[in-house]
């Protein structure tokens, strides 16, 4: 049968390869329509049938055959440009591969979901244009005669060139019906804009200068420059003390990028540090600074992103997602604070944004600076054996004299008083000298609500979670007893629930922020107090306005969990106080220690960043420890080289990668015997270079009302465990009640 003339015949349509967003670890074939085929490209969203329904999907690539028979048609594409650039879905794959993690969901985690969901979209509203007719002076003339509130209108219109309807009427001190009236005597139109959700729109910034670099900036500033120019080295590390201004260096860093039309991204741990450093960046670099993180409207986190997109913003600024900002010839990541655990994802694909940046660095040939005053210890080594460049600043910005760390054993206090107190009298005392010069206080203490747990001084009942293996926290502001593991709540009871005890007095055991706010009242009524933890910044703006607060002398003492740790600059804090530090060491985690030196040397930094001299007083139940010891003389050095020692022996990172994969389910017999056969699976995959410990119970060994089980792998090489992972993992028969999680690259072993 003829098929007709080489002329007549109708090219074959193209196939494209479309990951969905259905978690099956595959991709999937799809034919491409004419009619839409001048639309589809890499990294288009689509609409494709699948099963029964649809669902949204990223084209991720095209192929010339395909093996399967009967293909079916994508339906439609989703927006005007390609949603995800090519460079960024293979950081996507790269992700999937290294973390072990189904490639949908790497997809789905460089595109926030502001942006992917059914009906993301810009806010439009009526925007007012003037016409030839506003420069005709005669008619202008005319109108200002017989209706000055029209002309108004037309003068404050001419000073914008374009408003929006509802906007320039107020600007005018008028109605939309003036506005309504110019555009029937020809003097403007009237149509549809995209009104863009600003962040910042009703702050007031003013624009700042470069700073005069002391030396070690200056030494610190020529490597990141070399390495956006030559990438040798590619990653930099600047360890600087607090204080020491690395900021700065930051921001020259990245107008030396920008001057070569290049963009960046900078990468904070916490929402909190957000605001300030934004303003920051904002001061130095105007409009051209986007902003990216979770605290933001799903609205203004889709507009910031679309500019970004667009090319509007050269500069992407957020917490860990911002990573993924479609920043136009990236020439510099930043990542401030490098070593902070929140950098990892706790949800797959649980990737750490460091160490993605380093790669997607590598990727697109950009520069990488990772920047802290107390380094992560594999970040600290990777420095030492060359693999980074270094840059260390070990002098606070003119010379300012770094704070005097004073260790409180609060054994000897407990015994003195006969009870253990919130506040030795060494901080009662410190903190009351502050008040009475007018200068600021921090408290730290890493324990949200009012007590740990409540107990029955009579027969010892604690009111623990059903569903958890913890004590519940009591939180005083609700009355209410609430799980941090699954978020139970339940009023506290009246009597004791033991049958046998009935006992109706309750002792509060530990404390946490809610409780130190209490007692500092107290001590100190006429202070102005304020608490920052995630019970008091759950509304939008709430971390700014505290800070901002702060800032200006309104609050004299702040207490605070880790968000008040790192990174915040208030030259009259001339005190912190860090209560129960022991808190993290005793975690049965191998850095225990590391992550306690990191948090009170951090904190420790809020104080005397001004004129004044700082200092700090750690309370401690085991003030001989060798991670406090080196914390009060702020020695990372020393630290560094005892806890190294310690890895090596027991090869842990940096010695060897961990992973640890956890399984959970309501029966812990069959959570357990599941555990063990799928190490029986793995285990002939294993090279003699793994490590393999477990099943066994995890350290919080029941949760949401799931038994956990964890078995840990430790290697010198990620591949050696991640590939015969992958292996196993397709085709293990799963029971029903069994779940599980793969974390490469483990940062809590909990």
């Amino acid at each position: 049968m003829l098929r007709g003339s080489v002329k007549n015949r109708s090219p074959m349509p193209r196939i494209a390869r479309v990951i969905v967003e259905v978690t099956r670890d595959r991709e999937f074939d799809y034919l491409v329509p004419e009619r839409i085929d001048h639309e589809i490209e890499i990294g288009s969203m689509v609409v494709v049938p699948f099963g029964r329904s649809e669902a949204r999907g990223y084209v991720v690539g095209f192929k010339e055959s395909s093996e399967y028979k009967g293909l079916k048609e994508i339906r439609e594409r989703v927006g005007k440009k390609a949603m995800v650039e090519e460079k960024t879905l293979d950081l996507a794959r790269w992700i999937a591969d290294y973390y072990v993690a189904p490639v949908e969901l790497a997809v789905r985690t460089v595109l926030p979901s502001a942006v992917r969901k059914k009906g993301a979209g810009f806010k439009e509203r009526l925007l007012v244009f003037p016409t030839a007719e506003a420069l005709n002076i005669a008619a202008v003339e005319l109108l200002r005669k017989h209706a000055p509130k029209q002309a108004a209108v037309l003068d404050v219109l001419l000073t914008g060139k374009q408003m929006f309807l509802n906007h320039l009427a107020r600007a005018a001190s008028t109605t939309t019906a003036a506005v309504r009236s110019l555009e029937k005597k020809g003097f403007v139109q009237i149509g549809r804009g995209a009104m863009r959700r600003d962040p910042l729109a009703n702050q007031q910034i003013l624009r700042t200068e470069p700073l005069k670099l002391m030396p070690q900036q200056t030494d610190a500033l020529a490597l990141v420059i070399k390495a956006i120019d030559t990438m040798n080295p590619s990653v930099v590390l600047i360890y600087g003390v607090t204080g020491s201004g690395k900021t700065e260096i930051y921001l020259q860093a990245i107008q030396h990028a920008t001057d070569q039309g290049k963009g960046a991204i900078v990468l904070v741990p916490e929402i909190a540090l957000t605001p300030q450093t934004m303003e920051r960046f904002r001061a130095r670099f105007g409009d051209c600074v986007a902003i990216l993180h979770s605290a933001l409207s799903d609205g203004e986190r889709h507009d910031e992103w679309h500019r970004v997109h667009e090319g509007k913003a050269s500069i992407a600024i957020g917490a860990r997602s911002a990573l993924f900002a479609p920043v136009k010839n990236l020439g510099l990541i930043v990542v401030d604070e490098e070593h902070e655990p929140t950098y990892k994802q706790e949800d797959a694909p649980r990737y750490n944004a460091r160490d993605v940046a380093v790669m997607r660095g590598r990727m697109e040939k950009c520069a990488v600076v990772l920047g802290t005053a107390t380094p992560a210890l594999e970040t600290y080594a990777n420095a030492k054996s060359g693999k980074y460049g270094l840059a260390v600043m070990p002098h606070r910005v003119d010379h300012q004299k770094m704070p005097v760390v004073n260790i409180v054993d609060m054994r000897v206090e407990a015994e003195r008083e006969g009870h253990v107190n919130v506040f030795s009298r060494d901080l009662i005392q410190a903190v009351q000298a502050r008040l009475d010069k007018g200068e600021q206080t921090m408290l730290f203490l890493n324990r949200r609500g009012y007590a740990t747990s409540i107990v029955c001084p009579r027969c010892g009942y604690v009111a623990e979670c059903e569903h958890c293996s913890v004590a519940m926290t009591y939180h005083r502001a609700t009355e209410e007893l609430i799980c941090h593991i699954c978020g139970v709540t339940r009023k506290v009871p009246q009597v004791c629930p033991n049958e046998k005890c009935r006992d109706k007095s309750f002792k509060f055991a530990g404390f946490g922020t809610q409780r130190v706010e209490g007692v500092v009242a107290k001590c100190f009524p006429h202070a102005r107090v304020c608490r920052m933890d995630s019970d008091t910044t759950k509304n939008k703006g709430s971390h700014g306005t505290i800070l901002g607060d702060f800032r200006t002398g309104k609050i004299d003492i702040l207490i605070g969990t880790q968000m008040i740790a790192k990174g915040l600059h208030f030259p009259n804090v001339t005190l912190v106080g860090v209560l129960f530090a022991d808190m993290s060491l005793h975690m049965p985690d191998f850095r225990a220690a590391e992550r306690t030196f990191q948090l009170i040397t951090q904190v420790a930094g809020r104080a005397g960043r001004g004129e004044i001299p700082g200092e700090v007083i750690v309370q401690t139940f085991t003030p001989f420890h060798p991670a406090i010891q080196a914390a009060r003389r702020l020695d990372f050095g020393q630290f560094y080289d005892q806890e190294i020692e310690y890895r090596r022996e027991l090869s842990y990172p940096p010695f060897s990668r961990v992973v640890c994969m956890t399984l959970r389910g309501p029966v812990e017999e069959l959570v357990q015997l599941t555990g063990q056969h799928f190490v029986k699976a793995l285990q002939p995959l294993l090279t003699k270079h793994v490590i393999v410990a477990g099943p066994a119970p995890a350290p919080l060994a029941r949760a949401k009302g799931e038994y956990r089980y964890q078995i840990i792998l430790r290697a010198p090489l990620t591949k050696l465990m991640a590939e015969p992972l992958r292996k196993v993992l397709k085709d293990f028969k799963w029971p029903d009640k069994v779940a599980f999680s793969v974390d490469v690259d483990a940062l809590s072993l909990m």
